[in-house]
């Protein structure tokens, strides 16, 4: 679409930004004719990054991310094993491991305010109050 280059309804930032519903709408127009797959390969080959974009049960069947080793599993109290995504890079020296997994909404609550210096008197009465 090289028309688009030239036309002054796109010539700037702000002027995309402006018309951003027509400008989305003409390359939808052109991304429909083409597979992900194809865009990507296209793309790619032009010098522009890219790459698909997963839904979530798609992720760890990537054969980048296998090779990589970026997907962990760790256990989950009530979820047990389950495979998370890592750090993307690989240190040498200060490789990265994922230990746990993300704790439930509140878990350490009682812990983080005890640490921060209330009583077990005090986190009482929060929770009484509604405030945690």
């Amino acid at each position: 679409m090289p028309e688009l280059a030239t036309n002054p309804d796109y010539k700037t930032g702000k002027s995309r930004s402006d018309n951003r519903k027509a400008l989305n709408a003409a390359i939808e127009a052109v991304t429909k004719t083409r597979t992900s797959a194809e865009w990507i390969e296209r793309l790619n080959k032009a010098g522009v990054p890219s790459g698909p974009i997963y839904k979530m049960n798609e992720v760890f069947a990537d054969p980048q991310v296998q090779h990589l080793g970026i997907a962990q599993t760790v256990h989950h109290k009530t979820l047990g094993d389950i495979a998370l995504v890592g750090q993307a890079v690989t240190l040498s020296r200060t490789p990265s491991r994922l230990r746990t997994a993300s704790p439930d909404a509140g878990e350490h609550t009682d812990a983080i305010l005890a640490e921060l210096g209330y009583s077990q008197g005090d986190i009482a009465r929060l929770r009484e109050k509604g405030v945690v």
